[in-house]
């Protein structure tokens, strides 16, 4: 399998199974609700922040494999958009797992050599230092996501029982 390949491989395992974590972004936000994605735990980011945040670097990505200029600033990326209902978290989900199924394509196309061309402008680094870093912050959030979940559903079950 050619490096591409298997990098696209382990950014689609992160976000719908079959990494050997047995963890992922589709099976952990399946039964989580707008309210429980919105709500606030500690002084922790909500889970629908963190969904943004995790998508805000793909699809900047994404837009650079598809010739587009890259348009993200660090500054905005925590910056969601209101989530008010059910359909607004339904919206925030398909654009999340749509952008990773489109951005893991456009990966698996990438000639190997383009890895190690700098992406966009040398500080960035290479295309293969972005791809594998967007890999790794998804792994990072996901386990936020996973524990401010637990935590959400343990305060739940604690309240039907008190």
């Amino acid at each position: 399998m050619n490096l591409p390949a298997q990098l696209a491989k382990h950014l689609k395992d992160v976000h719908f199974g079959g990494n050997w974590t047995s963890s992922n972004l589709k099976d952990n936000l399946t039964d989580v609700n707008w309210q429980q994605a919105t709500m606030q735990v500690h002084s922790f980011n909500t889970i629908a922040t963190l969904v943004y945040h995790v998508n805000y670097y793909i699809s900047a990505v994404l837009k650079v494999l598809q010739g587009e200029p890259l348009e993200a600033s660090d500054k905005y990326s925590f910056d969601l958009p209101p989530i008010e209902s059910q359909r607004d978290w339904d919206n925030l989900l398909d654009k999340t797992f749509a952008d990773a199924e489109t951005f893991t394509l456009l990966i698996e196309q990438l000639p190997e050599h383009k890895l190690w061309e700098n992406f966009t402008d040398e500080k960035y680094g290479t295309y293969y230092r972005n791809i594998q870093g967007i890999i790794e912050h998804t792994h990072y959030h996901l386990g936020q996501i996973a524990l401010i979940k637990k935590i959400l559903l343990q305060a739940a079950e604690n309240q039907s029982k008190g």
